[in-house]
């Protein structure tokens, strides 16, 4: 059983030989090829180059487009810092929608156009035509609360829940309908799922939540499907006030912060997401051992039970040492879903 069909098989709760793996990693892979992030970030070739690298030499079992926030929001106009070995990031103090009635003239952008989303369109085609054999193919896009906050600035959004709650829906609406057309494209070139990064719904209260951000995410996920692809719901932080939500919004793997407890998301979301995480990419993964890693890795596995994915709670740390990356993957390997040892601490 190659990579691809192991991750298919595990979403659709058939037999598999081992747990799969899919740790992200951006920084970490640009590190591999001796890479600049600016470059990977923003050249497809670099970014195609590292995420192989990273397939062979470790043994994961995808290839992701994941690079930054900023790519979307680029390409409407917003002010991006680009810098020379670290994540682009949003301007927040000159955020494109400051100034919120600009939103009215906003139009979404075409992800063939030559931006920043065409260089990701790119990225998902070169690793289609080099890795889809053996290896899933991830493409990304941002997720409503996520892109919303980086078009407005993540302090006037959660203002704008109380002040304003008919521009955040108008701000998602259009954030859903640029997204899914994003999507598409990425899955046209090839991508087998859909990373969704929404991190900026974890700072929300459930209200809001139910109020505004469940429903739109359902939008994205179930367009997503439409189309033909799976979903990877990925959210930085805590989200066990969210849990319940997280479990009926549809997404096909829900990953897990360290922040938030597999046990507790297996609890409130039901059997239903494949859950994936959570170790602590710095405390456990980066400054532990292989030994101590296995153990910690055990354990979310007992806590997620057999629909669970090997995987870090955010980006693998760009200086994690290659064991210790080794260790990770080898834990999948060697375990089935139904093997889960107590582990003796994490």
């Amino acid at each position: 059983m190659n990579s691809r069909e192991r991750v298919l098989a595990m979403l659709d709760a058939r037999a598999i030989d081992c747990l799969p793996a899919m740790p992200i990693t951006m920084m970490f892979a640009a590190d591999q090829i001796g890479a600049r992030y600016y470059d990977y970030a923003t050249n497809c070739r670099v970014q195609a180059e590292g995420q192989l690298r990273v397939a062979e030499k470790f043994g994961v079992d995808h290839v992701s487009v994941i690079s930054d926030p900023g790519c979307e929001a680029a390409d409407l106009g917003a002010v991006i810092k680009f810098f020379p070995d670290q994540p682009p990031a949003i301007d927040e103090e000159n955020a494109l929608l400051k100034d919120k009635t600009l939103l009215a003239r906003l139009k979404p952008p075409d992800p063939l156009g030559g931006g920043r989303m065409t260089n990701r369109v790119q990225a998902v085609r070169m690793l289609r035509e080099r890795a889809s054999k053996d290896k899933l193919v991830e493409g990304w896009i941002e997720g409503p609360c996520g892109e919303s906050a980086d078009l407005r600035g993540i302090n006037r959004l959660m203002l704008d829940f109380y002040d304003d709650p008919e521009f955040v829906r108008e701000l998602m609406d259009f954030v859903v309908q640029m997204e899914l057309c994003f999507a598409q494209a990425q899955i046209e070139a090839g991508v087998d799922i859909m990373g969704i990064g929404d991190p900026a719904s974890s700072l929300v209260s459930p209200r809001f939540y139910n109020e505004f951000v469940f429903a739109n995410q359902k939008k994205m996920i179930d367009g997503i499907h439409a189309l033909g692809a799976r979903v990877r719901l990925h959210i930085c932080g805590d989200t066990r006030h969210i849990a319940e939500g997280l479990g009926r919004v549809g997404a096909d793997i829900v990953d897990q912060d360290a922040l938030a407890p597999l046990d507790h998301a297996r609890r409130k979301m039901g059997l239903q997401p494949v859950l994936l995480g959570n170790i602590d990419p710095v405390r456990v993964l980066r400054e532990g051992t292989p030994e101590t890693i296995t153990t910690a890795i055990a354990e979310c596995h007992r806590q997620a039970g057999p629909r669970y994915i090997v995987g870090a709670g955010c980006e693998v740390v760009r200086d994690t040492p290659e064991a210790n990356m080794h260790a990770l993957v080898r834990y999948a390997r060697e375990h089935k879903p139904s093997e889960t040892r107590v582990a003796s601490g994490r």
